[in-house]
């Protein structure tokens, strides 16, 4: 006669994961909020230190005048990034714009309008013929569009004959230079455009399917092709959206300036790539995106304005965004790493507690007594 079986050994419980939790969430808001925070610290900072000329409404104003150009080129520079590629004509394609749209009025006495629509369509058409050469030539994005923006320079060499693009007399449409000069609740219209940029492009990237498929093709292009997903068209997508947005800023540079210069496009290719790199390490670290893309931007105009009211040298500037592109490109690393290993680790939890406890682990049932 045998002995009934022992019922089967129950686990301890699993002790309390709560202490863990608790870090996990404070290491996540630390990475996707630290920026917000360094802002604010640099503003008090510079405020104490300045008292009489930083926390002004004068400096308020010439941020968000300032950088608005800056900040839109940023988020043209961000999304071709989103699908794993990078766009170095983004300068040259800015410069080319701006001369464009003052050739087009002064010159060839375009209303202005029509003249702004025809420079952010070709912006469109220079957008798609960079991801053509990227994903149809398969050339690399830097090769490609370093090609194409050499193009560009030189295309804005033979328009401009190597000189400025002067208004007569009566000067530009005051409508056309209200595009950049006008005001809206008291503060500079431009930070307006970045900020409906911005609410745009976020709606897309985070909650549409088409952004969704942008960040996936970033993310691992072969999985995307895979779940079908058209790989080369989302990105020629993602490369004329960065054209149209460049054409923009070409028309709010150009409202600006007032005079067509052929090289100051290159002046903003530095600053484009360090707020759209080090955006990546803010509201959503790991991930180019349009708000912490702005946050960068906030964080680069804060301390360039109080560096600048603190009397620097003007080597600083190119120091400050050179030492700052270095910092972005480790963060944004460092961040897509964490990303990825928070994300294994949580598709590999569920298959390791799905598995069946060995004797080893003192887990095995006791067999029948003869």
């Amino acid at each position: 006669m045998t002995a009934a079986a022992p019922p089967p050994a129950v686990p301890p419980p699993a002790a309390p994961r709560s202490r863990p939790l608790r870090r996990d969430t404070a290491r996540h808001l630390a990475a996707a909020y630290g920026l917000l925070v360094l802002t604010a610290l640099l503003v008090v900072v510079f405020s104490l230190a300045l008292p009489h000329t930083f926390p002004t409404r004068d400096t308020l104003d010439s941020i968000l005048s300032n950088q608005s150009i800056p900040a839109v080129l940023a988020l043209a520079a961000m999304v071709p990034i989103v699908t794993g590629s990078f766009d170095l004509s983004l300068g040259y394609g800015l410069g080319l714009a701006h001369v464009m749209v003052l050739r087009l009025v002064v010159d060839n006495g375009w209303p202005w309008p029509w003249a702004c629509l025809a420079v952010i369509a070709g912006g469109g058409v220079v957008g798609v013929l960079n991801g053509v050469a990227v994903e149809f030539g398969r050339i690399d994005s830097f090769i490609a569009t370093l090609g194409t923006g050499s193009m560009l320079y030189a295309v804005t060499g033979w328009v401009t004959g190597g000189g400025r693009i002067v208004p007569g007399p009566a000067g530009l449409p005051a409508a056309f230079t209200d595009l950049y000069d006008s005001t809206l609740l008291g503060l500079p219209l431009p930070a307006f455009y970045v900020l409906a940029l911005a609410v745009v492009l976020w709606v897309v990237l985070e909650r549409l399917p088409l952004g969704r498929f942008l960040y996936v093709i970033g993310a691992n292009p072969r999985a995307a092709e895979l779940v079908g997903i058209p790989t080369r068209r989302y990105t020629v997508h993602a490369f004329a959206a960065s054209g149209l947005i460049v054409g923009f800023a070409g028309v709010l540079l150009a409202a600006q300036q007032q005079i067509g210069n052929p090289s100051v496009g290159l002046d903003y290719l530095l600053p484009a790539f360090v707020g759209a790199l080090l955006g990546s390490t803010a509201i959503r670290p790991g991930r180019p995106n349009a708000l912490g893309t702005l946050v960068a931007v906030a964080v680069l105009a804060v301390g360039l304005t109080g560096i600048g009211q603190l009397g620097a040298d003007f080597w600083t500037v190119p120091l400050f965004y050179g030492g700052t592109l270095l910092l972005a490109v480790g963060l944004a690393g460092y961040s897509a790493r964490r990303l990825r290993t928070g994300a294994d680790a949580a598709r590999d939890a569920p298959a390791a507690a799905a598995r069946p406890p060995t004797a080893a682990s003192g887990g095995g049932t006791a067999g029948t007594a003869p």
